[in-house]
């Protein structure tokens, strides 16, 4: 039995592919024109479930529980080197699996980035790509500028020792109090704009509680450097699947000769992703919170919004069809906070108007 509730309509399936053994949420019809839901940092499948259950008739609905979270199998660990390319090289693995040889892709936050890896990797498989309030194509942290130009050569500043150890601790304890930097005043506080509480907190506080922690999962390992703040990214786990020095070259999105149409929706008031992210070390240093910050010309808070929509920008002038949508008043993950103005958006997308 699953760990994590479920809403009716939704069905639960544990699959095995050629890669990972994980937790698949199923609802629509089977029958339907699949798409896949994949999920941010600091989640699972469970965030998906309103959204997939909105989905108008004729759509096939599918999220898994990406490795290291959820109900994924507890030893497929993040190798960081490769980016975010496990995860990506899982969802493959999955659609293979079910038999789908096409799909559109909806990706949130690090599933964002997971979303851009298949875009590189596969883009022959995507009806669509789109992208909520995604994760850099140049990573998370580490970066100056809209190029995604390195802080630092080892890109210090970004990476599985950049993590909140006490976060992390709690995370590992399953606390559900509301305490500062507790899982749930992260949730209530990040995830969407407050005063917003969703009616499904304690289900989504418990999916957020099924992250793996540890050096090979969240936050992952790390290296001691000379740069500031002292530490660079390592190999293992998801932080250093984010990592910028980690990511493949975004030009090859430029290449695609038959480019997936993109949305890319946010909300207004994300303070994850941002020019100013409240969970990139950098902008604490600018803030004056971390000592021994270099400066601007050194080490500003990365640019995240500026960055992606100049890859983006370059997509369109390759070629590629690209909406941008922005909605108000909103934080992070719109698809629970904005659900009707966010399945609007998805939904015309998706019938290709």
């Amino acid at each position: 039995m699953s760990i994590i509730p479920t809403l009716p309509g939704i069905s639960v399936e544990t699959i095995t592919s050629a890669r990972l053994r994980t937790r698949v949420l199923f609802a629509g019809d089977e029958s339907g024109t699949p798409v896949i839901f994949i999920h941010g940092n600091l989640t699972s499948a469970t965030f998906w479930e309103e959204t997939m259950l909105a989905m108008p008739a004729g759509y096939r609905c599918i999220a898994l529980d990406q490795r290291g979270f959820g109900e994924a199998d507890p030893a497929a660990v993040v190798d960081g080197s490769r980016g975010l390319t496990d995860m990506s090289d899982d969802a493959l693995a999955l659609m293979d699996t079910v038999g789908i040889e096409r799909a559109h892709i909806v990706g949130h936050s690090m599933g964002g980035g997971v979303t851009w890896h298949l875009l590189g990797d596969a883009p022959e498989r995507l009806l669509s790509t789109t992208l909520v309030a995604p994760v850099s194509p140049f990573g998370f942290g580490g970066t100056k500028d809209a190029d995604g130009n390195l802080c630092a050569p080892d890109a210090a500043g970004a990476g599985g020792g950049v993590a909140n150890p006490q976060y992390t601790q709690m995370l590992k304890d399953g606390e559900r109090g509301d305490g500062e930097m507790s899982p749930r005043m992260v949730m209530n506080n990040f995830y969407w704009k407050p005063p917003y509480t969703s009616e499904r907190e304690e289900d989504l506080l418990t999916s957020v509680l099924q992250t793996h922690t540890g050096e090979s999962d969240y936050p992952g390992d790390s290296v001691a450097s000379e740069n500031w703040p002292g530490v660079a990214p390592g190999r293992w786990g998801v932080l250093n699947g984010m990592a910028p020095n980690n990511q493949p070259d975004v030009a090859r999105l430029y290449t695609i000769e038959n480019k997936p149409r993109l949305l890319w929706l946010r909300g207004d008031s994300d303070q994850v992703i941002a020019d100013m992210s409240m969970f990139d070390l950098a902008t604490f240093g600018k803030l004056g919170v971390v000592p021994g910050w270099p400066g601007d010309e050194v080490c500003p808070p990365q640019p995240m919004i500026a960055q992606i929509k100049a890859v983006l920008d370059q997509y369109a002038a390759a070629g590629g069809g690209v909406r941008e949508v922005v909605i108000e008043d909103c934080g992070h993950t719109p698809f629970v906070e904005k659900a009707e103005e966010f399945n609007r958006a998805l939904h015309d997308f998706l019938s290709g108007g």
